[in-house]
């Protein structure tokens, strides 16, 4: 697991029933840490508090982290009965929040009319046009900046796209006559900053897999699931998973920006909400098709640790030469029968 970082101090302010928390400058994991903390402090001192301003007047940068450590304060506030209100969101934070929707969640204030115009102006532009908002997005890891990865992207998933309508029509025959149902799968899963999106797989599960989940055992240990022998796998599925096979509908994914052929693994909603703020760092990178995960054992892996480990073993070495090698290594190892799927 990542170390923990030092405690950064935030500067609090009381008064009766309200507390109004100042957020520096940057909000990313080191200083994250400390904002949960304050916060939870803050609480669990203040039996009769009832409402935290949070105040983001001077905050120009946030990342996963920073999301994380908001997100995990509402709902210890929420528990406890205290509103949090976003005092003075900057252009920056107000581009993260809109980005994952937050922006829907907090109530919002300003401490004066020229920052009531500055916010109203902001919402209007977002409105009119998503490109001004998304200029102000953070760049939490280079390889978000780098237009190259996303050109190999964009070729690779057209490349990608047109093996799947060759192989298509038999992969479809074979599900049917396994296991008659919906060909294609879908699941919501945690983007880059923690953004939703729709993933898609060929189906290698019976009809009833979700509602049947409760009933597998799960062999892993922390935020994610996994069971080698899971009894929902149809035949044609073990198949698919082996070849990975079942994955080449994620090509469309990647067109449309939600994913990379090349990075983490794309997480789950309900594995996020059991994060830790350090945890939140493996989406300062969009997801991927393949990584380090996928190439290292992926049907091995027992602890959530390791998949931590490895995806900031990921973004610590991330370069364009280092996808080029893992999107080698993983088609190397497509047709090894130990390999596994998620």
């Amino acid at each position: 697991m990542t170390s923990q970082p030092t405690e950064v101090n935030f500067p609090v302010t009381s008064l009766n029933e309200t507390a109004i928390v100042q957020v520096s400058a940057r909000l990313s994991v080191l200083e994250a840490v400390g904002f949960k903390q304050t916060c939870q402090d803050l609480i669990e001192a203040n039996p009769h508090l009832k409402k935290i301003i949070v105040d983001f007047h001077q905050t120009i940068f946030m990342d996963s982290s920073g999301l994380g450590a908001l997100v995990s304060n509402y709902k210890i506030a929420q528990e406890k009965g205290i509103t949090i209100i976003l005092r003075d969101v900057t252009p920056q934070v107000m581009a993260v929040l809109s980005l994952t929707g937050l922006d829907k969640l907090f109530p919002m204030e300003s401490s004066g009319e020229a920052a009531f115009i500055a916010a109203e102006n902001l919402i209007e532009a977002s409105k009119n046009s998503s490109r001004k908002l998304e200029e102000q997005l953070p760049t939490t890891h280079p390889s978000i900046a780098s237009w190259m990865k996303r050109w190999i992207d964009i070729v690779g998933s057209l490349v990608g796209l047109v093996i799947t309508g060759i192989l298509f029509i038999p992969i479809v025959v074979a599900i049917q006559i396994d296991d008659p149902g919906p060909i294609l799968f879908s699941q919501t899963r945690c983007g880059w900053m923690g953004k939703r999106f729709k993933i898609w797989k060929f189906r290698s599960m019976c009809v009833d897999a979700e509602a049947k989940k409760a009933l597998v055992k799960n062999q892993v240990q922390g935020a994610f699931f996994k069971n080698e022998n899971d009894p929902r796998i149809t035949k044609v599925g073990r198949f698919l998973r082996r070849t990975s096979l079942d994955e080449l509908p994620q090509f469309w994914n990647v067109l449309k920006g939600d994913m990379s052929l090349v990075g983490t693994r794309p997480p789950t909603p309900d594995e996020v909400e059991r994060y830790e703020v350090p945890e939140w760092q493996r989406l300062d990178v969009k997801p991927g098709m393949t990584g380090e995960w996928q190439v290292n054992g992926r049907s091995t892996v027992r602890s959530f640790e390791d998949v931590i480990r490895l995806d900031l073993q990921y973004q610590k070495n991330w370069s364009l030469l280092y996808d080029l090698k893992l999107i080698f290594k993983t088609v190397a190892i497509l047709f090894n029968r130990r390999s596994g799927a998620v």
